[in-house]
C-alpha cells in the first residue's frame, strides 16, 4: 500500500479495497482460509496474475495473513487477519444493499 494522508474515512477504505477484486477475495476469505487454487476457483473470473498481485497487497497491508507449510508440493492458505475482518464487518451492509437491489442494477447495464 503506498503512504498517503487521507481527507476522510471513506477515502481511506475506497483506497484498501482498491477496485473489484480485493472486496471479493476479502469475502471469500472471510468465509474460511483458502489454498491459492480454490481462492482462484471462487473469485470468478480473475486472472492468476491479478489474484497473486492483490493477495500481496492485501498482505502487505496487514488484511490477508499468508501461511507457508512446507510439504511436498508446497501448500499455502490464505485468511484473514483481525484487521482484514474488521474489514469485511464493515463491508457486509455494503454487500447486504447489492444483494437488495441487484435486480435493480442489473437492469440498468
Amino acid at each position: 500500500m503506498k503512504k498517503r494522508s487521507y481527507t476522510c474515512g471513506l477515502d481511506a477504505a475506497i483506497d484498501v479495497m482498491g477496485g473489484k477484486w480485493k472486496g471479493l477475495i476479502l469475502f471469500w476469505l472471510g468465509e474460511e482460509p483458502l489454498r491459492f487454487g480454490e481462492l482462484r476457483r471462487t473469485v470468478d473470473g480473475i486472472s492468476e496474475r491479478m489474484l497473486i498481485l492483490h493477495l500481496r497487497e492485501l498482505e502487505a497491508g496487514g488484511l490477508v495473513h499468508r501461511e507457508v507449510h512446507e510439504q511436498v508440493p508446497p501448500k499455502v492458505v490464505y485468511s484473514l487477519t483481525d484487521f482484514g475482518r474488521s474489514l469485511v464487518v464493515a463491508l457486509t451492509p455494503l454487500g447486504e444493499w447489492g444483494e437488495e437491489h441487484m435486480e435493480r442494477l442489473e437492469a440498468l447495464l
